[in-house]
């Protein structure tokens, strides 16, 4: 599969070309195993920047999915928000990530 184009952070240049197939296949080229757990807080992140019009700061969005935000930074082993959002097509988090 031919990705679409990316930035120098890997994000999509067009949030709109995102599929979960190019999701998917974006970590694969990176190199990121995308278990199961992992794709439902992509997926849940996307809901939640469908509903709010922004990607949450990694204590919203723990709250949002119940998990305690150091679970999720242990699951993904770095600051969460970067690959959620990047493998979920959704913009670059601001601030603190």
């Amino acid at each position: 599969m031919e990705l679409p184009k990316r930035d120098g952070d890997g994000y999509l240049e067009d949030m709109n070309e995102w599929t979960p197939e190019i999701g998917r296949a974006m970590a694969e080229a990176d190199g990121v195993e995308l278990t199961d757990e992992k794709w439902d807080q992509i997926m849940k992140a996307r809901q939640y920047y469908e509903e709010f019009g922004s990607v949450p700061p990694i204590r919203k969005f723990a709250k949002y999915i119940g998990w305690d935000q150091q679970d999720v930074f242990k699951l993904w082993m770095t600051g969460p928000m970067k690959p959620i959002t990047k493998y979920g097509g959704l913009p670059k988090p601001t601030g603190c990530v």
